[in-house]
């Protein structure tokens, strides 16, 4: 057996020098964007996923994700800086891991870790001494000690001595230029105390800023944090929507007005729903394990059915528009207008406009769509819609509908060209705030 000077040093110096190599499991949109960040930092990086679709268009050089160009691709593997495989045998071959597979929800809202827990199996059956295995995927405290260590300790080998593990939780934003996964200071909790060291090594090369915190436990409750505090304040303002909507007053007024206080104010803003993979799912993670412990929470869950209750809301509002002219839902031609789950990005993950969508074949709408950023309609887990192909946004098609949804506001549209030509628009986001012409064919919802 090996000893914590002979393989801790080493690595050690690999990091220091960049001559270590990053192996990245899980190539969408937190992994490829990691890998970006170690490369600029000067690092070699080997990417693995289980899509052979996704590793054979980067083996070409084409990205599949908006904000990764192509041009950067090819650039990795012409500078030999870039290898994507499914071969989960070379997991042997980096000298550091970071895993950042999914970890959705099951059917019955508990935490599904089978895609973190098939990883660490996989790691652990080549799992060599002198190895880094970082745990980035969002869930609840206890994930990486219970559950990662003892599968990768099947591999013989004693954390600490033989190899080290820790957790730090991604916080990649889609679509944001002010804060690419180099400019997100990075929180690390360690399993031990060289563990940590190596992992605040390691990201320090490659963020704007490590912040070091007591152990794992510590680094995953404060992603649940984060997403949890998004996910109540969201749900406080969908809630006032709802109010101010039967009060005839305009949420978005009210909420532009309370933002110009200076202090004890930050402003969220009401929409169809929530989307992006983390905020409609990390609440009930937590939920989950107040439950396993006895300990209720109520705001929480609260919150989470407030959100989730958002598509039922808007199709609620669609109808009764509808309605004002004459028209029932069963029938009616509706466009829907965005499917990514928020402005700008090609990421529908977790998206309502696929809730949405659902809801409406349901009730007998014929549905389309148009999203400049989502040329098709990619298969999703949990929602069972077509796979219908983007329609072209004229005025030909726009006047065909007998309501088009604003369900994502994205910069790409000309709202004014919208309204124009549109019978009726329903405006899930404020996004016609500034169209002059035609607002009697506006309803917000």
């Amino acid at each position: 057996m090996t000893t914590q000077t002979d393989v801790f040093q080493p690595l050690r110096d690999s990091i220091a020098n960049q001559t270590a190599t990053v192996g990245v499991v899980g190539l969408g949109y937190v992994g490829l964007p990691l890998v970006h960040a170690f490369i600029q930092a000067g690092f070699s990086a080997l990417g693995f996923d289980v899509d052979p679709e996704k590793t054979a268009l980067l083996q070409r050089g084409e990205s599949y994700i908006q904000h990764i160009p192509s041009d950067w691709i090819r650039q990795w593997y012409a500078q030999n800086k870039f290898v994507a495989t499914c071969e989960m045998a070379r997991l042997c071959e980096p000298d550091v891991i970071l895993i950042c597979v999914p970890t959705p929800l099951s059917d019955s809202r508990d935490p599904d870790l089978r895609y973190v827990e098939s990883t660490a199996e996989k790691i652990s059956q080549v799992l060599r001494p002198g190895q880094l295995v970082v745990l980035e995927s969002t869930t609840y405290p206890g994930t990486t000690r219970d559950v990662v260590l003892p599968i990768l300790q099947r591999s013989g080998l004693d954390v600490g001595s033989d190899f080290f593990l820790a957790y730090s939780p991604e916080r990649e934003d889609p679509g944001n230029p002010d804060f690419s996964a180099s400019r997100i200071p990075k929180v690390v909790g360690g399993m031990d105390e060289r563990s940590l060291e190596l992992a605040v090594a390691l990201y320090g090369q490659a963020v704007v800023e490590t912040v070091p915190v007591a152990n794992c436990e510590v680094a995953e409750a404060c992603k649940i944090l984060e997403n949890t505090y998004r996910s109540v304040n969201i749900a406080m303002v969908n809630e006032l929507k709802m109010l101010f909507d039967r009060l005839g007053i305009d949420v978005w007024d009210v909420i532009d007005a309370a933002k110009t206080k200076p202090f004890g104010f930050q402003a969220f803003y009401p929409g169809p729903g929530l989307g992006g993979h983390c905020i409609p799912i990390d609440p009930f993670y937590l939920s989950w394990l107040a439950r396993k412990n006895e300990l209720p929470t109520r705001f929480i869950e609260l919150a989470g059915e407030i959100n989730q209750q958002m598509p039922n809301y808007v199709i609620t509002r669609l109808m009764e528009a509808l309605n004002d002219v004459g028209k029932p839902l069963r029938g009616s031609r509706i466009g829907i207008l965005g499917v990514a789950y928020k402005k700008d990005v090609d990421d529908p993950r977790e998206s309502p406009s696929f809730k949405l969508m659902e809801l409406l074949i349901e009730k007998g709408a014929v549905i389309s769509y148009n999203d400049p950023h989502i040329p098709t309609l990619p298969a999703m887990r949990h929602y069972d819609v077509p796979r219908l192909a983007c329609e072209t946004l004229d005025a030909d098609y726009l006047a065909s509908q007998d309501a088009v949804l604003i369900a994502t506001d994205h910069s790409a549209y000309d709202y004014d060209f919208i309204v124009r030509h549109a019978r009726l628009v329903i405006d899930t986001r404020n996004a016609t705030k500034k169209v002059t012409e035609g607002r009697d064919k506006i309803v917000k919802a």
